[in-house]
Parts: structure tokens; C-alpha cells; sequence
């Protein structure tokens, strides 16, 4: 066997083993996302993924662990998601329009990895997921008061973080039924969450952005 044959072993292995993982979690998802966190076992993933369960624990001991790696790659995915969603606004943007780009970002996502509000919304989930979506929670509302400052200079801070506490729970409220919903019905609920936030944040903002009346 050549030199150049050798190095090539190692590397095909860890793309096997890589695939193998993706389709783990991808199966891990869909048992997560159907039964919840705490219902779910390794047979039902292994039985998902179409492995034995010997084939599951030779890259996870256990449950929490397919969790935890999960969410740790989606709670990455979701930092990039709301970097996007919240950058600067150009104050010649009606706000209607900012309002709905920044929720149609965070609902596709959403929609997208259903089982990421599984998991963080679950009853019993791990610690490590908890903490974790802790501090991301604490970024999101620390990057909403960052916009509003930008929007609301002359404004207290506390009422900066009451109204970013205010839109982030509006926000929350609305995926969950967002989410319980499907087809026409989801797109419904779309629109009236951001007819909500609209209505909210146009006596605070709507002098500043170009003022754009929602719908009746």
C-alpha cells in the first residue's frame, strides 16, 4: 500500500463516521421532535436512523448526549440566523417591512428545525441544553435592545429591555402557535405575529422608521 493510500484511509473513515453522525441526529430530530426529549430512547433513534443500537453507541453513550450535540449545532445555526435577522436597520425602512423580515428569518428556522423549540421548550431537558439556550436567550434580548437603542436613542435603558423582554416574548408566544399550525393556517398565524409586534413597536419606533400603517 502506497503512503498517499494510507492517508486516505483515515480520511475515508471520518467521512463515514461523520455521515454516520449526521444521520443520527438527523433521526434523533424527527424522535425528539414526534415523542418529546423525555419520552425518547436510543432504540427509538438507533430504529429512525436504521442502525442497531450498537451502531449508535459506538458515537454516543446516551440520549443526553445525542441531545446536547444536537442543540449545540443548532444553537450555532440559530447565532447566525438572528445575526442576520437583527442587523442595522436603514432608517428608511417601513416598519412593517423590518418587523417581517426579522420574523420570517426566526420562523424559517423554526420551521425548518421544529425540533430545536422541542428542545429548548421541552419539560426535562439536559442541563448543558439549558444553559446554553439560556445565555443565547440573554444574546437576543441583548442584541433586540442593541437595535432599539439605535432606533430609540433618548430612551432609559429599562425601558430599552422592557420592550426588547416585550417583542422576545411576543415573538415566542406566536411560534408556539406558529408551529401547531400547518399550510394556510401557519401563514395565518405568520402574519398576525407580526401584525402584533407592529402594532406594539409603532407608537415607539414609527416616527423613526418610514412610517408604514399595518393592515386593518
Amino acid at each position: 500500500m502506497s503512503a498517499n493510500q494510507e492517508k486516505e484511509q483515515p480520511r475515508r473513515r471520518q467521512a463515514r463516521g461523520e455521515r454516520r453522525i449526521a444521520q443520527l441526529l438527523e433521526a434523533a430530530a424527527t424522535v425528539f421532535t414526534t415523542t418529546g426529549y423525555t419520552a425518547a430512547s436510543t432504540n427509538a433513534i438507533a430504529r429512525e436512523a436504521g442502525v442497531s443500537p450498537g451502531t449508535l453507541y459506538q458515537f454516543f453513550p446516551n440520549k443526553e448526549a445525542i441531545a446536547i450535540e444536537l442543540g449545540d449545532r443548532l444553537m450555532h445555526e440559530m447565532r447566525e440566523t438572528y445575526g442576520e435577522a437583527l442587523a442595522p436597520v436603514d432608517p428608511s425602512t417601513p416598519l412593517e417591512e423590518a418587523v417581517a423580515a426579522a420574523v420570517d428569518r426566526f420562523i424559517a428556522f423554526n420551521c425548518e428545525h421544529p425540533v430545536f423549540f422541542a428542545l429548548m421548550h421541552g419539560p426535562d431537558i439536559p442541563g448543558r441544553i439549558a444553559e446554553e439556550h439560556d445565555a443565547l436567550h440573554a444574546t437576543l434580548l441583548s442584541r433586540i435592545e442593541g437595535l432599539l437603542s439605535s432606533l430609540l436613542p433618548d430612551s432609559a435603558p429599562a425601558d430599552l429591555t422592557r420592550t426588547a423582554h416585550m417583542c422576545l416574548g411576543l415573538y415566542k408566544a406566536g411560534l408556539e402557535l406558529v408551529l401547531a399550525h400547518e399550510g394556510a393556517e401557519r401563514d395565518a398565524y405568520i402574519q398576525e405575529l407580526k401584525n402584533a409586534l407592529v402594532r406594539y413597536l409603532d407608537p415607539l419606533v414609527g416616527a423613526t422608521l418610514g412610517h408604514h400603517k399595518p393592515r386593518p
